[in-house]
């Protein structure tokens, strides 16, 4: 069907251009079948059904026929040539109809149509083996081990009535509402059932010093004057009359931190000495992990300023929109409570992907360049290899191998789990070819901030 076809590559970006010519003669051909079909299907008044003449179709809906024929030209044709070039559109992208083309073919001449699209961006790699990298040196003190347990104990701690006074960190649940000067509630403004820890600034209107030495079943009125620069707009500069009951009141009891929370904390500790151990070996894992991802970002920050490409523009944009999705799955919040949030600070959702653009097109570049490091290593992944790594992850869910992988199939993650191993073995073996400089000592808890 194609009868020429030319590819422009778009100067400084990863797009091309392809131009496609098809003959005046095939076009008419399938012009001339779509009204054959047509003929025997159409319903016109004064005319049964199959019994249409073509000329009658032809002057009630021949434009639009041409139209029709045209478009399955153009599938047809872009299909045919796309299994015979190299340029292939990425996912990311659909071929788009270059600007003021004419849809609408002619007879009279060659049917010639130009389609852009963004297809896999050239990728010249530069030095990535023999590389020198600065390596953080973590120190693991006391102090982390003791905030461990900490966590530990506040995790093992349980929650019980209190019949004593409120004070600070109790859990209480209030009923409040506003007062007028006679004393008088103000309606509407009642709220019950209200729990919250009290200490945490967690009230509306920031009563928690208020309550404390409180019983249980006792009310308390009090006035509050909330200064300019108040948190709720609302209450800014105003002062309110606030009458509060407290309904409940319980706080937590802590476990002493011995040789049976060890033992309450999982079986295979006998005495708190067996923990400690096992949470220092934890955070000295922890660190290595951290220690290499931070090295592997060292090196691959290195590849990229010698590397050369261009990241296409519908990868960019799909980037940035999975990582909104993922912005508004990790804040748990409605897409258009964001966008009005963002319309009050004067922002729009593309001003936000502004501000995400960089950081999205180096991360889009680095993991191009471990693609193209992959192929251009050979790394594979064995079956043997997916199958320990298989067995590793079902252990940690308590789940069987079979059961797991069955999973994976099912739900397509299977090439994820060999581009992992993939990875880990292409930077095993970078690593053990970069020149690992020591570098600043770094506190554990520092080391996860960014301050590395």
């Amino acid at each position: 069907m194609v009868h020429e076809k030319e590819i422009q590559h778009v100067p400084e970006t990863s797009q091309v251009k392809l131009r496609i010519t098809v003959k005046k003669e095939d076009v008419k051909a399938e012009y001339d079948k779509l009204l054959k079909n047509y003929a025997k299907t159409a319903r016109i008044d004064g005319f049964r059904k199959g019994k249409v003449p073509p000329a009658v179709l032809e002057r009630k809906f021949g434009e639009d026929i041409k139209v029709e024929a045209a478009q399955n030209i153009m599938e047809a044709a872009l299909k045919e040539v796309f299994e015979e070039i190299e340029e292939k559109p990425i996912a990311t992208d659909i071929p788009k109809l270059e600007e003021g083309s004419d849809v609408k073919p002619s007879f009279e001449r060659d049917f010639q149509f130009t389609v852009t699209y963004d297809v896999y961006p050239k990728i010249q790699l530069g030095a990535y083996r023999g590389l020198e990298v600065e390596q953080p040196v973590v120190q693991i003190t006391e102090e982390d081990e003791k905030r461990e347990l900490e966590a530990l104990v506040e995790q093992n701690s349980f929650i019980v009535e209190k019949d004593g006074e409120a004070a600070e960190g109790d859990i209480a649940t209030v009923n409040y509402w506003e007062v007028n000067e006679e004393g008088k509630e103000i309606p509407q403004s009642r709220r019950s059932d209200y729990t919250f820890t009290i200490g945490k600034g967690q009230t509306l209107y920031d009563f928690d010093s208020d309550i404390l030495g409180m019983k249980k079943g006792e009310t308390r009125t009090f006035s509050k004057t909330f200064p300019s620069d108040y948190k709720i707009s609302e209450l800014a500069g105003t002062t309110k009359r606030i009458s509060v009951e407290l309904v409940t009141l319980k706080e937590k009891k802590r476990p002493e931190l011995n040789d049976e929370l060890a033992q309450d904390i999982s079986e295979k500790y006998k005495t708190l000495d067996d923990l400690k151990q096992d949470i220092r070996k934890r955070l000295e894992e922890t660190a290595q992990n951290k220690v290499r991802t931070i090295t592997i970002e060292r090196l691959m920050e290195k590849v990229l300023e010698q590397s050369s490409l261009v990241v296409p523009q519908s990868m960019l944009q799909a980037e940035l929109e999975h990582t909104w999705q993922h912005f508004l799955e990790q804040n748990r919040m409605d897409e258009n409570i964001v966008l009005r949030i963002l319309q009050a600070q004067g922002k729009t959702k593309e001003d936000l992907f502004k501000e995400w653009q960089p950081q999205a097109e180096k991360s889009l570049k680095v993991r191009l360049l471990i693609e193209e490091m992959i192929k251009k290593e050979q790394v594979e992944a064995s079956e043997e290899e997916i199958d320990a790594l298989i067995k590793e992850q079902a252990a940690n869910v308590s789940m069987q191998p079979e059961e797991l992988r069955a999973y994976y199939e099912k739900n397509g993650y299977l090439e994820s789990i060999k581009h992992d191993i993939k990875e880990k073995k292409l930077f095993d073996a970078l690593l053990a070819d970069t020149k690992i400089v020591r570098g600043a000592e770094v506190k554990f808890v520092d080391i996860f901030k960014g301050n590395r």
